[in-house]
C-alpha cells in the first residue's frame, strides 16, 4: 500500500471540503422567453405566405404602405396629418392668418399707446392727436370690426398701465371712439354721407362725457362756465350792435350746441379726408368707398 499516495488523497479530500460555496445567480425578475430555432427557409415560406394572403402580390403594395407609415415625397404622413399643418402654416392658412392678425393688433395698440404717452408728456397732443384713431382704422379695415375694437381696449389697457385711469378714459373718448366708429363704417361699406353724420354725432356725445368726466374730477361745473362765458360775449355783442335784448339760456344751449355739432363735422371731415389718403397710400384703395370728386383727386 502506497502511503504518499493515500496521504495526498486526503490532503485533496480536505481541501475540498473548505473551500468556500460559490453563491447562487439571482434569478431575472421575468422568465425568459424560449428561443425558437427557426431555419431561414420556414421564415421565407411564412413571409411569402403572409403577403400572398394579404394581397401583395402586386407590385407597389409595400412602398404604399411604407408611404402611409413614413410619408412619401409630398411630405404626407400619418394619414394626412402633415398636409394639413404645412398647409395651415402657409401664408393662406388659418393659423398664419390668426397669428399674423394677433401680432399687427398688438404692434399698433402699442404703437398708439406709445405716442399719446408722449405726446401728453411733452405736451405737444394738439400737433398728433388727428393720428390717435388711425391704427385703429387700419386694424378694422385689414382685420375686421373685431380687430379693431380689441386695438382700441389694449391701447387703453396699455395706456391705464403706464398713466392711470384718467389719461386711458381721455384716450377711448377723444380718439379711441371715433377711430373705431370710423373703421367700423368703412369696413361696413358705408358712404361718406352717412360716416361723417354718425362719426358727428359721437365726436359731439364723447366731448360731452369728457367736460362732465373733467368736471367731476376738478369739482367745478365746466359745462356751467362755458354756457355763461358763451351768454356775457352775446350780450356783449348784442349790445355793441344796439340791440337790447337779453339772450335766452335757451338760445345759449342752442348755440352751444350748434358750435360743437360744427366743430365735430369739421374734424370728422379732415379726419376722413387724412385717413384716406393714408390708407390709399398703404394700397387699401380697394376696400375704400370714397366719393367720385376725392377718387379723380388721388
Amino acid at each position: 500500500m502506497n502511503l504518499l499516495r493515500l496521504h495526498h488523497d486526503r490532503t485533496a479530500l480536505l481541501m475540498h471540503r473548505a473551500a468556500p460555496r460559490p453563491l447562487p445567480l439571482p434569478s431575472p425578475p421575468f422568465p425568459r422567453p424560449p428561443r425558437s430555432r427557426s431555419s431561414p427557409i420556414s421564415v421565407s415560406s411564412s413571409l411569402s405566405a403572409t403577403c400572398n394572403s394579404n394581397g401583395f402580390r402586386a407590385r407597389g403594395g409595400v412602398s404604399k404602405r411604407a408611404a402611409l407609415a413614413y410619408g412619401d415625397d409630398k411630405g404626407e404622413c400619418f394619414g394626412g396629418v402633415a398636409a394639413e399643418t404645412e398647409e395651415d402654416l402657409s401664408v393662406d392658412g388659418v393659423v398664419y392668418q390668426n397669428t399674423l392678425r394677433l401680432v399687427e393688433c398688438s404692434m399698433f395698440a402699442a404703437l398708439s399707446g406709445l405716442v399719446y404717452f408722449l405726446s401728453n408728456s411733452l405736451s405737444i397732443e394738439n400737433y398728433f392727436g388727428c393720428f390717435f384713431g388711425l391704427p385703429i382704422v387700419i386694424s378694422s379695415m385689414r382685420w375686421g370690426i373685431a380687430a379693431g375694437r380689441k386695438t382700441m381696449v389694449a391701447t387703453a389697457v396699455l395706456l391705464l398701465v403706464l398713466s392711470g385711469p384718467l389719461k386711458s378714459l381721455t384716450y377711448l373718448l377723444m380718439h379711441g371712439l371715433l377711430g373705431f366708429t370710423i373703421g367700423s363704417l368703412w369696413r361696413m361699406g358705408a358712404s361718406w354721407g352717412a360716416s361723417i353724420f354718425i362719426c358727428t354725432l359721437v365726436r359731439a356725445l364723447c366731448a360731452m362725457g369728457y367736460v362732465l368726466i373733467s368736471s367731476f374730477l376738478i369739482r367745478e361745473n365746466i359745462l356751467d362756465l362755458i354756457t355763461i362765458n358763451l351768454h356775457a360775449s352775446i350780450s356783449f355783442l348784442f349790445t355793441a350792435s344796439g340791440i337790447n335784448t337779453v339772450p335766452s339760456m335757451n338760445l345759449i344751449y342752442a348755440i352751444f350746441g350748434v358750435v360743437l355739432l360744427l366743430n365735430s363735422i369739421f374734424l370728422v371731415f379732415l379726419l376722413h379726408l387724412l385717413y384716406s389718403v393714408f390708407l390709399t397710400r398703404l394700397g387699401m384703395r380697394t376696400s375704400l368707398k370714397l366719393p367720385r370728386w376725392l377718387e379723380k383727386a388721388l
